[in-house]
């Protein structure tokens, strides 16, 4: 039996529900097993009830609130405990190791360009730059992130419903949100109409510029980010403030400012950049990352080909 803790537990269940006796078996997880009432109950508790004689471990609980309680009490109750310390095991909870450990959520910055490392051939038009598998890559990805996050500028000219296709059922509603780092957007726009399973979207904008955002009010939850003259939005306290919400992993899709300043103020944690087999070059060709944000390092750990794409995905270092 192999999976994440949880999963383990509802595998226990399910063999014993078919009469099964899992008594002396060998549990292999990800992630160490809870030791906390939450959601659920315990799943050291749940292991120990259901007779695990040895669980092996991929990766320890990277919560300080309650790392190495699971393994602890297992071992207590006589189960046999191997920790892997396994890189692949890490790299699944990736995002919560990270969230867990600080005030705003875990990032990942999803961008598209061409060759040549532009986005539209000139600004104020949208441009089809990546096949069907690219697309059906990032679908997948919007449904393991709590919130998928654009800039207002995407919003205008894109207009994106930046929603999971097919529809996911999910224990929490998944969010949309819009960064407004000076101007708002038409409260028309695709992102602000209701959906089933998705909360209201989060608007962040200056608190400094309150009454610019003020038809918005209406359909979207807006959030003024700052002191009451505050004219710029400061990222960084608004990833805080989307945190406090319990949001605790973001997808940004863009655009090319909004990715350049989180990369700047090192607000993103993992970048996957899909690369379309065209060159855009010209004297208004849109740039993928507008500024260009320097003493970026980033870490390389897939490579892979997606129909006529190239998707590169790294760690921000």
């Amino acid at each position: 039996m192999r999976g994440d803790a949880h999963a383990e537990v509802e595998a226990l269940r399910d063999a014993a529900a078919r009469g099964n006796d899992v008594r002396g078996a060998t549990a292999y997880v990800t992630l160490e097993p809870c030791d906390h009432t939450g959601l659920t109950p315990p799943c050291s508790a749940a292991l120990i009830e259901a007779g695990i004689a040895r669980c092996v471990v991929g990766t320890m609980d990277p919560n300080p609130r309650t790392a190495a309680g699971g393994v602890a009490r297992l071992r207590a109750a006589g189960v046999v405990v191997d920790v892997a310390d396994d890189p692949w095991s890490a790299a699944i909870v990736e995002d919560f190791g990270l969230s867990v450990t600080r005030d705003r959520p875990y990032v990942r910055l999803k961008l598209a360009s061409s060759l040549d490392g532009h986005v539209a051939p000139r600004p104020g038009v949208r441009h089809w730059l990546t096949g069907a598998e690219s697309r059906d890559y990032v679908r997948e990805l919007r449904a393991r992130y709590d919130a998928v996050l654009v800039g207002a500028g995407t919003v205008r000219v894109d207009d994106p419903q930046l929603s999971v296709r097919p529809p996911r059922a999910r224990r929490k509603p998944y969010v949309r949100i819009v960064a407004c780092e000076r101007d708002s957007v038409p409260r028309e726009r695709a992102i602000f109409a209701p959906l089933e399973g998705y909360a209201r979207t989060i608007v962040l904008a200056p608190a400094g510029l309150r009454e610019h955002f003020a038809e918005l009010e209406t359909v979207a939850d807006v959030l003024f980010v700052g002191d009451a003259d505050a004219r710029q939005l400061d990222l960084g306290a608004a990833l805080a403030a989307v945190r406090a919400r319990g949001i605790a992993s973001v997808l940004c899709e863009g655009g090319p400012t909004l990715a350049a300043h989180l990369l700047e103020m090192n607000l993103v944690d993992r970048v996957d950049w899909l690369v379309a087999p065209a060159l855009l070059s010209g004297p208004t060709a849109v740039p993928a990352l507008s500024g260009g944000p320097s003493g970026v390092t980033l870490d390389f750990d897939r490579v892979e080909r997606l129909g006529a794409d190239v998707l590169f995905s790294a760690v921000v270092k």
